[in-house]
């Protein structure tokens, strides 16, 4: 007698089935999409609006799924995959690197460089976009951008005549700048680290993309301010700030140093963090009580680090909560048959990268979040991309200038959302608020992305320098 072998499939090759096929696999992030639009556009204030929606779509899948304990550890396993905890790490101390920039008055030395120069409204515009590229840089967080300079550079702006739509589009347009290229920022650290690149070079490798963009962008913000702005107004105004926070730059040059030699996210952050702290306590513009205080009346705590870890809670759970939610989708087998399909119907490198934009595309639509977007089509990218010979570097590339497009320029997505509900910080000047779908249409560096992407993949933009060097990590 012949002895029958049986070869078990483990739960990680195990395909998730659903009542009524990819129809039921896709139909959660159809709610999740719908729900997200209302509550965006209803006014949302930050990524926590979105939590409850998340969890419905979570419940209906769970309903649609015929094996509900494979389900659950699909969840589970993409909730905990380590480029999420990486992501989350990255944004626990960015976020902290940003309210100490922040309290050390970084921005207001940035303000006070400007004010000495007696700019009237579309010189200050062109200075805001220069500021929040810096702060961009800095941070690695257009969030966190956003949140530090609008409060500070919009009701400036608004009473010296500005055209206010072109500055909110200055404001997020430099903090797309940074999201873009900033070696800490989440969508180069995500799209890197996918794709198997080092950040030093591939940060490098971006300057052909961000520095045509950032002057196009430079030249829509002048002649847009010019033809709208009102410089009737621009007399007897002063712009408030102080010169003490300018030495606060060197975090900034230190962390991205130490990214360009290669060393590690967690390095890089931490050393900057550290040097953040001694260098604000040295030049007195940290106070020891903003390190800790203890308020033992209330059994609290109080500290710059508790608050940016507060400010990467909301992104971080929804981040959590969408990658499990992304989890079904790639089990259901989804991503296999779009490599099978693009590898038909790729023929040379050009398709290949073609097939790369268009998934990142569709994700970035689909989450409504370009770093779950980038993690949800990585394994596509990295197979596609292996299969056509596409370098980890151009692969990379590709995933965040589309990654940088959508999210900044759509008013349901949270970067605008955000920028749009900084602008009430006018009320008190009686300034008029800007709304999202304005923000979008005047963020000028993301419509440049859009072409800097759209010549790199139909006409090869960058790619043969891209290609030139393959990176390998251990």
């Amino acid at each position: 007698m012949k002895k029958e072998v049986i070869n078990e499939i483990s739960p990680e090759d195990q395909l998730l089935r659903f009542y009524g096929g990819l129809v039921g696999a896709i139909f959660p992030f159809i709610i999740f999409v719908v729900g997200v639009v209302y509550i965006a556009l209803s006014g949302a204030p930050d990524e926590r609006g979105f939590w409850p929606v998340l969890l419905l779509a979570l419940g209906v899948s769970l309903l649609l799924a015929k094996d509900k304990k494979l389900y659950s550890e699909k969840v589970i396993k993409g909730m905990s995959d380590p480029i999420v905890m990486i992501m989350i790490t990255a944004w626990i101390l960015a976020s902290t690197i940003g309210v100490l920039m922040s309290i050390t008055g970084f921005v207001e030395a940035l303000t006070w460089s400007a004010s000495q120069l007696n700019l009237g409204g579309t010189s200050y515009i062109i200075t805001a976009f220069i500021i929040c590229c810096v702060v961009s840089l800095s941070t690695g967080s257009s969030f966190a951008t956003i949140l530090i300079c609008s409060p500070i550079l919009y009701p400036s702006g608004g009473l010296i005549g500005s055209h206010l739509p072109t500055l909110a589009g200055a404001i997020i347009g430099g903090a797309t700048f940074g999201d873009f290229f900033a070696p800490i920022s989440d969508t180069t650290i995500a799209s890197t680290l996918s794709q198997n690149a080092e950040i030093g070079p591939t940060v490098k490798s971006r300057l052909k993309y961000i520095i045509p963009a950032g002057l196009v962008a430079l030249v829509c913000y002048i002649i847009s301010a010019q033809s709208f702005g009102n410089p009737s107004i621009i007399k007897g105004n002063e712009l408030i700030g102080d010169p003490q926070g300018l030495p606060m730059l060197l975090i900034p040059v230190l962390i991205i140093f130490l990214f360009l030699k290669g060393k590690h996210l967690l390095h890089g952050l931490m050393f900057g963090l550290m040097f953040g702290i001694l260098l604000g306590l040295v030049l007195g513009l940290l106070p020891i009580d903003k390190i800790i205080t203890l308020d033992l009346e209330h059994m609290v705590a109080q500290s710059f680090i508790i608050d940016g870890i507060n400010r990467a809670v909301g992104i971080s759970f929804f981040t959590i909560l969408l990658m499990g939610l992304v989890s079904t989708l790639k089990a259901s087998g989804l991503i296999n048959k779009l490599v099978e399909f693009a590898e038909k119907r790729s023929k040379t490198q050009k398709d290949g990268e073609g097939w790369i934009a268009a998934a990142i595309t569709g994700a970035v639509l689909l989450t409504t979040h370009s770093v779950v977007a980038i993690l949800m089509v990585a394994e596509f990218s990295n197979k596609t991309g292996e299969k056509m010979g596409i370098s980890p570097k151009r692969r990379s590339n590709i995933l965040s200038l589309v990654a940088c497009v959508f999210p900044f320029l759509l008013p349901y997505f949270i970067p605008v959302i955000l920028m749009a509900n900084t602008t009430q910080s006018g009320a008190d000047f009686e300034i008029p608020t800007v709304s999202a779908l304005e923000v979008g249409l005047h963020n000028f560096v993301s419509w440049a992305l859009l072409v800097a992407s759209l010549l790199a993949i139909l006409f090869g933009y960058g790619r043969k320098e891209d290609n030139k060097i393959k990176e390998v990590i251990d």
